[in-house]
């Protein structure tokens, strides 16, 4: 079984983060699901943005490396948006990454350390074919060229524009791309 740390979306912990942390624990993994934001909630991503802004998106990574140390090396790192942020960074720069699951974001690999993904350490990124924030924004070509570059990577595209598809405690829930999305997850984690 893995050990996951997995990061929240600019919104905040929600309780649709808590239940997808709670279905990779029920799968028999042990999820660790670190507070960036403080324990504040926001009602849109804009106000998330907002707050990110305000606080700095180079706080939300070290609060992220801050809760990597309190655990052991060996971890698989995934992120839900922003989330991605931290759990790229450690992927990238911290002995020992397993795997990393990035939902609904994916950065240049060019933004952390020496720019170069770390041998043998596979990759999924999921994200909606039609998601302003994730395919109109650029991450989806980066996305596309991050898989290109890693010798074990998958881009998973769902169809439909909401961007934190898999939260069920939001708005933008899609149950059948969140259950597709979870399946290859568990199929994922139950081979790192």
């Amino acid at each position: 079984m893995a050990e996951v740390l997995l990061f929240h979306h600019v919104q905040g912990l929600t309780e649709g983060v808590k239940a997808f942390a709670d279905q990779l624990r029920a799968a028999g993994h042990t999820v660790h699901v670190p507070e960036l934001l403080e324990g504040q909630l926001f009602g849109s991503i804009a106000e998330g943005v907002a707050h990110v802004r305000e606080i700095g998106f180079g706080t939300v990574g070290e609060r992220g490396a801050a809760a990597a140390e309190k655990l052991g090396n060996d971890l698989v790192y995934a992120g839900f948006s922003l989330g991605v942020v931290p759990a790229q960074l450690l992927t990238q720069t911290r002995p020992g990454a397993r795997g990393a699951l990035f939902f609904s974001s994916c950065m240049p690999l060019e933004e952390f350390g020496d720019g170069t993904w770390p041998d043998g350490v596979p990759l999924q990124v999921h994200g909606m074919d039609g998601d302003p924030e994730f395919a109109d924004s650029g991450d989806l070509e980066v996305a596309r060229a991050v898989v290109e570059a890693v010798d074990d990577a998958e881009l998973f595209l769902y169809p439909g524009k909401g961007h934190l598809f898999a939260d069920s405690s939001l708005p933008e829930y899609d149950e059948a791309a969140a259950t597709l999305q979870l399946q290859r997850v568990l199929e994922f984690l139950a081979r790192v």
